[in-house]
């Protein structure tokens, strides 16, 4: 959603973005942010020789959202709850009790989220969710996500299962080559 909206903003005609934002109950300045930040990037990516990849593989205008979520998941991994058997999600780290905030687009009930806000209002809410993959977050980020570091809990126990799958997964790796 958060993207489309870019995407959307990003083709108007600067004189139109204003009234577009307005129209669309976005705010101007977050949306010119965020464009400064992608300036930013690129600037950045450029001067460190980095190759400029897109998802959008098709070349017209779609993104893989899969390409997408797994970029905020190598980044945002510290930032993550798992919903327990019981239906809470708990933050990863410090086993928080949080509930996603009911303005998300996330209604699914995934196993395991990514988010961008904690906010403590008469709940713990969690808000600009994001749906993640436990066997990602091993891959991009195994140093955070050691096993000793976790108590015994339902997280640990995925977590666990995703290391064993990992594992598998590199030892065919290796013997195929």
């Amino acid at each position: 959603t958060l993207l489309s909206a870019f995407i959307e903003y990003d083709a108007i005609p600067d004189r139109e973005k204003k009234q577009w934002c307005w129209d669309n109950f976005i705010n101007d300045r977050s949306m010119q942010s965020a464009m400064d930040v992608r300036k930013q990037l690129l600037g950045i990516m450029k001067r460190l020789g980095l190759p400029i990849n897109s998802s959008d593989v098709k070349g017209d205008g779609s993104f893989s959202s899969l390409d997408i979520r797994k970029a905020l998941s190598a980044s945002m991994f510290m930032q993550v709850a798992h919903r327990q058997s019981s239906g809470e999600y708990l933050t990863v780290k410090d086993n928080q009790v949080v509930v996603i905030h009911p303005s998300s687009v996330v209604t699914s009930r995934p196993d395991w989220v990514i988010y961008e806000d904690f906010a403590l209002t008469s709940k713990n809410y969690i808000r600009t969710v994001t749906i993640t993959n436990v066997d990602w977050l091993v891959e991009l980020a195994p140093h955070y996500f050691e096993l000793e570091n976790f108590p015994k809990c339902e997280a640990k126990d995925d977590l666990e299962k995703a290391y064993a799958q990992l594992a598998h997964r590199s030892k065919k790796r290796k013997t195929s080559h």
